[in-house]
């Protein structure tokens, strides 16, 4: 991405240039970017393990397998290391003991290869607990917020149908705003999402969420094509992923009648 063109796009968003100058120099310092040629940049290497978390918000399904009672755990971390919990969406079931459910594809195995790429130290152990005592089950369980993740689902859902069909009536700058905004929180939201099982928490509304934001990621590329264009940036269309076929029909059948 060209600087001219990360410097127009943050005057969209009321940014100063210098500003965002200074911004990508200490980027550029943190290994988060780096230069692919003369006034372009990319991402930098330390930025991989977030950035492969944050794209692979288009496949999450794909992440969950079915739940058969037991748990990850991790044992000792401390508050360096909690994004990298967030990200997996381990909570604190006791000091220094965070868990999740053992749902996630990969097993025990997976979940501890993705802590220590998000920054989890080596000596820091990760366990799987086969089974709880039934009181410390039931508080495990409710470590999550049931019904602020299902209204987020629905609430979220709503805005990203509303929004779609205003950007078609908008200025084209601020339906660039407007979809920027909203679907980065969209996919924040999803990211940040914990992927609990669905005896925990109902799989469909999460679905249903992941499937309104492909369509809204296919209508925000679109709208930000032009500009691109502009910069002499690719215009980089949906990803063959992101298509109507067989994944997004999936997305749909688990959404049910939630889509």
């Amino acid at each position: 991405m060209p600087v001219r063109a990360l410097v127009a796009a943050g005057r969209l968003f009321g940014l100063e240039e210098n500003g965002m100058r200074v911004a990508l120099a200490r980027l550029l310092a943190a290994g988060l970017v780096e230069r692919a040629e003369r006034g372009r940049y990319r991402l930098g290497a330390a930025a991989a393990p977030v950035h492969g978390q944050v794209v692979g918000w288009r496949t999450i399904e794909q992440r969950v397998r079915p739940w058969s009672g037991g748990w990850v755990a991790v044992h000792g971390a401390d508050r360096t290391t909690a994004r990298a919990l967030r990200l997996l969406g381990l909570r604190a079931l006791r000091p220094a003991l965070a868990v999740r459910p053992d749902n996630l594809a990969g097993g025990v195995a997976g979940v501890a290869a993705r802590l220590r790429a998000l920054g989890l130290p080596a000596d820091v152990p990760v366990l799987g607990l086969h089974e709880l005592e039934p009181g410390l089950d039931a508080e495990a369980r409710a470590l999550w917020d049931v019904a602020a993740l299902r209204q987020g689902y629905r609430d979220t859902r709503t805005q990203l149908d509303r929004s779609e069909r205003r950007l078609r009536q908008l200025p084209r700058e601020d339906a660039m705003v407007e979809g920027f905004l909203l679907g980065g929180r969209a996919i924040r939201q999803l990211v940040l999402d914990p992927l609990l099982p669905d005896a925990i928490v109902p799989g469909g509304e999460r679905a249903a969420l992941v499937a309104a934001m492909l369509a809204y990621d296919r209508a925000g590329r679109a709208v930000w094509a032009e500009f691109l264009r502009g910069f002499g940036v690719v215009h980089r269309r949906t990803p063959a992923d992101l298509r109507l076929g067989d994944d997004e029909r999936q997305l749909a059948a688990a959404a049910g009648g939630h889509r």
